[in-house]
């Protein structure tokens, strides 16, 4: 029965006044229940560990190969089934619902205040029974093509993936997460039933549901749908990635009214045991040398050079690292040199103590206000509980964590031989490229 109990653990913070259940189910389901008393709303959110960048795995022995943009394609077909469409079934219980697919995994949500019962079934039943057939695939390749040409307009996205294509020479995290219209042109039906063979299993999924809810309503839940069981056993293929990056400098061409810059670095793929720690001292980083209250920012603000856009973001999974700084600026050479400068000033002469406490204190502050809110409750657990992650462990890392530590991590960090620098102009050429040449 999917609705039988394994192992059953109560989570708890001594700094937060906050805790969850987490369940093991027999069929090997991971649950996590989060009751919030005094909230209407539950928000549940269904994580797959299938992501964008798993383009290649073996399933009982034999080797799958996927084109770009398969994980992504997949989320869309979920919500089809030989009953009708899931939205339908959503809209008669009033539920707002969405999915979205990352790097490393791909997401189901919901979020309602009445008719949770019914709404956790439509949610079990978008994976208790895969549906795909040539004519539901070939309509579904028309309308992500669309979505494709759209995302081809977005700066933000452009400049993510033209970094990644800098960076990276084998890993999947340089394509685009939907593909592309000559990719998924290559999707057949058998393809999407090795997927989610392979993945759409309860061992590879995290049900995460916080808010107004009880531990019986979703075990009730999990035993009115039954989730597949392949029987099949699927490994990852991770692509082998040099350390060096493709090239330092690409430039192109979009519709937009100001340039956008990107300065991207590669780091060494850090290890499923440390990851969540290196992202933390890695947040804080790009917050110390970039965030609104650093030296940094102020001047290139004073000066009309960024706004309040520009940032640093952290990318990390199994095969790959990264920090990108990216805004819009009228100058890009200059905040470029600016910002590899100020990096080069941090580890010579030290991160200032004051300047790291102010800057752990805003991280820790919001870090804090996601129990707030049942949306980001569920889906940090989700996603956390797939990357070997508790819910409190960023608190608790920020709590602990000592500017010696974060001094140590900058000095192998964002080294500028393994960086690269993207530059989006204001422009109307066809191809969208206007050069690459290194500089």
């Amino acid at each position: 029965m999917s609705n039988k109990v394994l192992r059953s653990e109560t989570v708890r913070s001594s700094r937060v006044d906050f805790k969850y259940e987490k369940l093991t189910m027999e069929n090997g389901l991971t649950v996590l229940i989060a009751p919030m008393p005094g909230y209407r709303t539950v928000q549940a959110s269904l994580a797959v560990d299938f992501g964008s960048v798993d383009q290649s795995f073996t399933l009982d022995g034999e080797t799958v190969r996927l084109p770009a943009g398969v994980a992504h394609f997949l989320e869309h077909k979920m919500f089809e089934s030989e009953d009708g469409d899931a939205f339908d079934q959503y809209a008669k219980t009033g539920a707002s619902a969405n999915a979205y697919t990352g790097f490393d995994r791909t997401c189901y949500v919901f979020s309602a205040t009445d008719q949770i019962d019914e709404s956790l079934d439509v949610l079990l039943g978008l994976v208790a029974k895969p549906y795909f057939t040539e004519q539901t695939i070939a309509k579904e390749q028309g309308i992500i093509g669309q979505e494709i040409r759209m995302y081809e307009d977005s700066p933000e996205w452009q400049l993510l993936f033209s970094a990644f294509s800098c960076l990276y020479h084998n890993c999947a995290i340089k394509e685009d997460i939907a593909g592309s219209v000559e990719s998924i042109a290559k999707i057949t039906p058998q393809m999407l039933y090795a997927c989610t063979d392979a993945f759409y299993t309860p061992q590879r999924m995290v049900l995460a549901v916080a808010g107004n809810i009880s531990r019986e309503q979703v075990i009730e839940a999990l035993g009115r749908t039954p989730l597949p069981q392949s029987g099949k056993t699927a490994q990852k293929v991770p692509q082998p990635e040099p350390r060096e990056i493709v090239k330092p400098f690409t430039e192109r061409a979009m519709s937009i009214a100001r340039p956008v810059l990107g300065v991207a670095f590669k780091e060494q793929p850090w290890p499923r045991g440390q990851r969540a720690e290196m992202e933390v001292i890695t947040d804080l980083l790009c917050e110390l040398i970039a965030g609104d209250t650093t030296p940094l920012y102020r001047k290139l603000y004073d000066a009309g050079l960024v706004n309040s856009g520009f940032s640093g973001e952290v990318f990390s999974g199994d095969g790959y690292a990264s920090i990108i700084f990216s805004g819009e600026t009228r100058d890009p050479d200059a905040v470029h040199t600016a910002l590899l400068a100020e990096i080069a000033r941090l580890k010579k002469e030290g991160i200032d103590e004051q300047d790291f406490e102010i800057c752990r204190n805003l991280l820790y502050g919001e870090a804090i206000s996601q129990f707030e809110s049942a949306d980001d409750v569920a889906g940090s657990l989700s996603s956390g509980q797939l990357r070997g992650e508790e819910l409190f462990f960023e608190v608790e890392t920020l709590a602990s964590l000592t500017r010696m530590q974060v001094q140590q991590a900058l000095d192998l960090l964002l080294q500028p031989e393994y960086s690269a620098k993207v530059v989006l102009r204001p422009g109307n050429d066809a191809s969208g490229n206007v050069g690459d040449e290194e500089e």
